[in-house]
């Protein structure tokens, strides 16, 4: 007996010392492993970072991402280069990004229209929410109202009234079905019984070029795209789109104050990695925009432009995403919005 108990005794201390040994090695290797992490992290990026834009140069993400980029790369220690690649309401460039080696390097900077309304309008090769990684909230922008300087209204009340007395007459332009300045247009006419007809465009510098020449009669556009246009004359501002009257606009009403209840239509441009981008590299990318939006001289620069800085953690824009989809989908799909 004591033999045999002097053999167990003997098993259960080597399997002690195997475990302890294991524990220990284990043990040791959760800081290696912090260590390896922190490096990786330490070491990124290693090259120019892309910021891929889905719309033309001279609209309003192509504006916005021009002026927080080359801060966001002085943080950085290496350039953050602007990419357009305009096409299908942004989906082409949301595709690159998808399809991107996912080190960090490549970005995308979407907006409501091509990471809410693209995917229920359109049916997409790949799923946005499952492909993409949430970085941060880049801007809040806002849209405005606006005619040709030639066109008799004064209000947005005056324009409805127009509207109503002209069913399919007057026409709108906006830079891409399902995006803000579509749906501000489609909102209208369901909300104010208007009968108008859209004019699709690759971008709002578009847009605002075809207002001015009177090709068109309205449209919802993005503020940095117009503004400039709106002070030398060119065009005139009749309302903003949202519940409330813009702080860095605060003499132009809301369509709402022109008899439209029930009508409000917010965007905002945002940074998002491909899936599978390492979370240390998403951390540093979501504080290097941080510090670029909280910049002094950039957010003059935006705020000239019409545009608001918004810098979120990855989960706080992880989780303005999500609300954004639950709101605008039964919209959408009560408006009946195709692509076609």
């Amino acid at each position: 007996m004591y033999i045999v108990r002097d053999r167990n005794r003997r098993g259960l201390s080597r399997r002690a010392a195997m475990l302890g040994t294991a524990a220990g090695a284990a043990a040791a290797s959760l800081p290696l492993a912090r260590v390896a992490a922190a490096q990786e992290a330490a070491a990124f990026p290693s090259r120019p970072v892309r910021l891929v834009v889905g719309f033309t140069p001279g609209g309003a993400t192509d504006i916005a991402a021009r002026a927080f980029a080359p801060r966001m790369g002085e943080l950085l220690g290496q350039p953050v280069v602007v990419e357009n690649r305009p096409g299908a309401g942004g989906n082409i460039a949301m595709e690159a990004v998808v399809r991107a080696v996912p080190d960090g390097h490549t970005l995308l900077l979407g907006t409501i229209g091509t990471l809410v309304s693209n995917p229920i309008i359109t049916r997409l090769p790949f799923d946005p929410v499952r492909e993409l990684v949430p970085v941060s909230i880049a801007v809040d922008v806002f849209n405005i109202l606006v005619v040709p300087a030639d066109r008799p209204w004064r209000s947005a009340a005056e324009l409805i009234a127009a509207a109503k007395a002209a069913p399919e007459q007057l026409s709108w332009g906006h830079s891409g079905i399902g995006g803000s300045t579509h749906l501000a247009g489609v909102l209208l006419d369901h909300l104010a019984d208007t009968r108008t007809v859209s004019v699709s465009y690759r971008g709002g510098a578009q847009v605002a070029t075809d207002l001015i020449s009177s090709r068109i009669d309205f449209a919802f556009a993005t503020a940095p795209s117009v503004l400039p246009h709106v002070e030398s004359g060119k065009l005139r501002a009749l309302a903003v789109p949202t519940a409330r009257r813009s702080k860095l606009l605060p003499d132009i009403p809301t369509v709402q104050e022109a008899g439209v209840p029930g009508f409000d239509v917010a965007s905002w441009y945002a940074v998002l990695a491909p899936r599978g981008t390492p979370q240390g590299a998403v951390e540093r990318l979501a504080a290097a925009m941080r510090g670029a939006l909280e910049d002094p001289e950039v957010v003059a620069v935006m705020n000239r432009n019409g545009l608001e800085p918004m810098p979120t953690t990855p989960a706080e824009f992880a989780a303005a995403w999500a609300a954004e989809r639950a709101r605008w989908e039964p919209i959408i799909r009560g408006a009946g919005v195709s692509a076609d």
